[in-house]
């Protein structure tokens, strides 16, 4: 079982400024390095606060100065807002300085107010992705790549600079269409899934959508396939601290889906306002639904989750909103400390008896 930490670098208001977001993304990393987690991966999202990480490859180049073992991955790159031929050259630079720690996570985007802002037409978003793919698998595994598409072409170019893992650093693939998840499938690509901030019966359906995504693509969900869950959780004996997480986590849920329904508003063209939405779920309902609670609390239901879904990687969201930073480096060493080592344990013991 692998654990990340999920970086989103939100701006909640002014009394934040983007640096100190940004600072945070990195000292968040550096401790998830030292208290053992795997892999740190970091969003992308562009012109409002909702995330100050444009460029997740250029932080992974960032971090891989500052950091030694763990692994760094995007989550993800919005493939039709790149060009192919910059982004093959960036792929295959950033594996090299990062000494092959690249996990490469992609997808096609969702926010409209992004894809205005590069020209680009969101309802095209899953056709050029699905070009992008060919190009992609291509350019980082032959020496000359070309290609001749409906929205991209491509003449014969080759990469000068060569992902360092062989044949080409693990992509993951993450979409709400299962369509596009079975072709994730099918060419042998890792998952990225979450259940929102919904509780044990999303899960369940969460797995069932997966075991037929898998099913439909010829493959069998736990022997041939990698996904990786993103999930909120927070563990402490402080009411307090927890109600501020699950604060944090709301407030990403109602900025994200304002954006995504286009109902977005803001009164200066930056800072999207914070507006309740019918279907929040209250503070009661969110500590029902997940992992937070006392120390056993969040490892009897991170299992009970494990148990059902069955993912191989865990991604901790840490950076949400205005959370106490010093809070959170304390909470990232809890979960290498006592978390992690005691879900693994029992992971262990549940593959040993299946087996």
């Amino acid at each position: 079982m692998e654990f990340g930490v999920f970086i989103l670098a939100q701006q909640r208001g002014y009394h934040q400024t983007s640096q100190q977001v940004i600072q945070n993304s990195i000292e968040q990393t550096v401790v998830a390095e030292q208290a053992g987690f795997d892999t740190a991966w970091y969003a992308e999202h562009h012109f409002n606060n909702y995330s100050l990480s444009p460029s997740p490859l250029m932080m992974i180049a960032h971090m891989a100065a500052k950091t030694r073992r763990i692994r760094l991955g995007s989550a993800v790159c919005i493939l039709p807002l790149y060009h192919p031929a910059r982004f093959l050259a960036e792929v295959g630079f950033v594996d090299t300085v990062s000494n092959g720690r690249l996990e490469l996570g992609i997808g096609s985007g969702y926010q409209a107010f992004e894809f205005e802002r590069f020209g680009v037409k969101i309802e095209e978003s899953g056709a050029i992705y699905n070009e992008f793919l060919d190009i992609l698998s291509k350019g980082l595994t032959q020496k000359i790549v070309e290609y001749d598409g409906q929205y991209l072409k491509l003449p014969p170019s080759s990469i000068a600079v060569r992902p360092v893992q062989d044949p080409m650093p693990p992509l993951w693939i993450t979409s709400g269409n299962p369509v596009t998840l079975g072709r994730g499938v099918r060419e042998g690509h890792n998952l990225f899934v979450t259940a929102l901030l919904n509780g044990t019966e999303a899960v369940a359906t969460l797995r069932e959508r997966l075991d037929k995504v898998a099913a439909d693509n010829g493959a069998d969900l736990d022997e041939d396939v990698k996904f990786g869950f993103l999930r909120c959780a927070f563990a402490s004996d402080k009411a307090s601290e927890i109600d501020a997480y699950l604060d944090n986590a709301r407030f990403q849920r109602r900025i994200s889906e304002s954006l995504k329904f286009r109902r977005a508003q803001s009164d200066d063209g930056y800072m999207v306002k914070e507006v309740p939405s019918p279907t929040d779920p209250s503070f009661e309902q969110l500590r029902k639904n997940l992992p937070v609670g006392s120390v056993n609390q969040v490892i009897d239901k991170m299992l009970e989750e494990i148990s059902i879904l069955r993912p191989k990687h865990i991604a901790l969201q840490t950076q949400l909103g205005d959370f106490d930073q010093k809070t959170m480096l304390r909470q990232i060493e809890l979960w290498g400390e006592k978390i992690i080592p005691a879900i693994r344990k029992e992971v262990d013991s549940m593959n040993a008896v299946a087996a």
